[in-house]
């Protein structure tokens, strides 16, 4: 029984006493002997268990052992055995989230039962998502610099996944390599680090991108490189393009913060999103540049495919001579897909507090705003296959 219910579970052991359990009542896993040092991996290589033999290894070891699992982002349950467990060291790995301990001697059935009881809590947690096959991609760019992309680009992402049913459905990629602004907005930890593929970029695989990926909320993950001013040289193109094909086949859903400045990869990465939206603010130079930057990703891309732009901070007309949307339209010499409202309160407001309007400021118009955007563009046309990269 022990054998089916573990079948191919992978299973990491610190300490070769364990060893032979592997051909006992933990047979049929995928089971490795390491050492302290290979918890640091597990962001790059997943587990589904961790098995700790106190007994094997010196209390210092230990205790850096519980600081490396407790610093993971998805950390695996835990399991620490052994006649020795410091009470000290046993608080410590039960403040984890998913953690067990199992006093030896113990019997067969009972590291069973404890096994079988964190993998059954954990669920299906240390495998990458898993997309239902049909990716929606969009990607969102401004016209000018400030006009509120970035913003946008969360908020819509926010959006879709308050729309979604299944877990971590959604995910947005800032592709503002050396200095995106996404992880601040949110109060997240960018975890990125593409320039360390180099030219390697086939490696990058689903369980690789695990270790990248910062939650959000329940459905939605966030793509985002620590802040690096030579990103931009140092990511190989085709890194950027792997990255973005992993995410499609994980994700339901890939929005795209892209940076306006065109990169060896941005082409590729528009041709192979279902919408491109252009953010625009209301002053006459970024109308121009909106009209500008739509017809240069049209022309370039030869695809039919057709970039939204979306008017960013519409306000009142009562003090200053800001355009109407009519008026907007006449420079932009074409209809504009949306309009969002101003409130710079609860924009800044989030900004500060850390986190989607969303969530600290739901009924702002900006996020009624989105929310029609988001309804009428994912109702437009049914999910295609993935094709980003």
């Amino acid at each position: 029984m022990a054998g089916a219910s573990l079948h191919g579970r992978r299973i990491l052991a610190l300490g070769q006493s364990l060893a032979p359990h592997a051909k006992g009542p933990l047979a049929g896993a995928d089971m490795e002997l390491g050492g302290i040092g290979e918890l640091a991996e597990l962001g790059v290589r997943p587990r589904d268990l961790v098995i700790i033999d106190a007994d094997a290894w010196q209390a210092p070891e230990l205790a850096a052992a519980v600081k490396t699992l407790s610093a993971l982002k998805a950390c695996p349950p835990v399991l620490l055995v052994g006649e020795s467990l410091p009470t000290g060291l046993v608080r410590n790995l039960l403040r984890l989230e998913n953690s067990d301990v199992l006093e030896a001697p113990f019997t067969a059935d009972q590291l069973t039962g404890a096994v079988q009881g964190l993998l059954a809590a954990a669920g299906p947690a240390a495998a990458a998502p898993q997309a239902s096959g049909e990716t929606r991609c969009w990607a969102v760019t401004g016209a000018v610099g400030g006009a509120g992309a970035t913003t946008l680009a969360i908020e819509i992402a926010t959006a879709l996944g308050a729309h979604v049913r299944g877990e971590r459905s959604v995910c947005l990629v800032d592709l503002n390599l050396a200095d995106g602004a996404a992880a601040a907005y949110l109060g997240a930890q960018a975890a990125m680090r593409l320039a360390d593929f180099g030219q390697a970029a086939e490696r990058l695989d689903a369980a690789m991108l695990q270790a990248f990926i910062t939650p959000v909320s329940k459905h939605l993950d966030l793509l985002a490189g620590v802040r690096d001013p030579g990103a931009f040289d140092a990511v190989s193109r085709e890194a950027v393009l792997r990255m973005l094909e992993v995410a499609c086949e994980c994700y339901d859903w890939v929005i795209l913060d892209v940076p306006r400045h065109r990169r060896p990869w941005t082409l590729e990465a528009l041709a192979g999103c279902d919408e491109v939206l252009v953010i625009s603010e209301l002053t006459v130079p970024a109308l121009l540049a909106a009209r500008a930057y739509s017809d240069e990703i049209e022309h370039a891309l030869g695809t039919g495919l057709k970039p939204r732009i979306v008017l960013n901070r519409l306000a009142s007309r009562m003090f200053g001579p800001a355009p109407s949307m009519a008026e907007a339209e006449r420079a932009l010499q074409r209809k504009a897909e949306a309009g969002v409202s101003s409130d710079w309160e609860a924009a800044a407001a989030s900004a500060n507090l850390g986190g989607p309007i969303a969530q600290h400021r739901p009924k702002s118009k900006i996020v009624k705003d989105v929310q029609l955007l988001v309804e009428r563009l994912a109702g437009a046309a049914p999910a295609r296959k993935s094709k980003a990269a």
